[in-house]
């Protein structure tokens, strides 16, 4: 699964920190996400896409491997 996080936070001129906090999460669960290592729970991706004010799919994407 591909991801726009780390595009989508610097665009809101936001930390990782702060995204976590908004999201109800650790840093390190930020971290994990932007750099594709853990895949979030539904829940936690409609909250991110909630808070960057978009749709799920403008911020994850399916990769050709999925």
């Amino acid at each position: 699964m591909n991801n726009r996080i780390k595009v989508a936070r610097a665009g809101q001129g936001m930390t990782q920190q702060q995204l976590a906090e908004a999201a109800g999460v650790s840093r390190q669960t930020i971290n994990a996400i932007e750099s594709g290592k853990f895949v979030p729970s539904t829940v936690l991706a409609l909250k991110m896409a909630r808070i960057f004010g978009c749709k799920v799919e403008d911020i994850f994407q399916l990769g050709d491997e999925d």
